[in-house]
């Protein structure tokens, strides 16, 4: 058997850094650096009809959704999805996604960007937007910097809006 070149990476639960607002709470377990650059982890918890992230895509990694609790709606490319809690799915580099907590249910997720990129600091910076204390344009200033690249979807907002109630 071949010695692995490095360590195991491992979050605590209590050392996870948390963030977030009312409606959507951001664990940060483990990120690029930490996994010798294989993924980025984080855990999201939605409240009931919650948005998660705005239509975007990747161009340097696949991203991971694994539902813990609750249902997620999903963009994936052009399809709508719910996924409930046990289910999962795999968005592939430039596919255009985004997700938020089903209209009837909250959710908590594991999402994962494999091969990792460096991401504490770009949900750290929506923390800060969300604050007050950076602003909308820091956020498209750094599309590159953490390989998130928004992109207008009209039809993401009719679906996420004709669901609620």
């Amino acid at each position: 058997m071949n010695a692995t070149t490095r360590e195991a990476a491992i979050r605590l639960p209590h050392d996870a850094e948390t963030l977030g607002t009312e409606s959507t709470h951001v664990r940060l377990l483990i990120d690029s650096n930490d996994a010798g650059g294989s993924a980025s982890t984080l855990e999201v918890t939605m409240s009931r009809g919650a948005d998660g992230a705005t239509p975007h895509f990747h161009t340097k990694s696949d991203e991971l959704f694994y539902v813990a609790d609750g249902e997620l709606q999903l963009l994936a490319g052009d399809r709508f999805v719910t996924v409930g809690a046990g289910g999962s799915v795999i968005v592939p580099k430039l596919m255009p996604h985004a997700f938020g907590a089903s209209p009837d249910s909250s959710a908590r997720i594991l999402i994962a960007l494999m091969p990792g990129v460096e991401r504490f600091e770009y949900f750290r910076l929506l923390d800060r937007i969300a604050k007050g204390e950076s602003t909308y344009q820091d956020l498209l200033d750094s599309q590159e910097e953490f390989d998130n690249h928004f992109i207008d979807r009209p039809d993401w907002w009719a679906e996420r809006n004709a669901n609620r109630r």
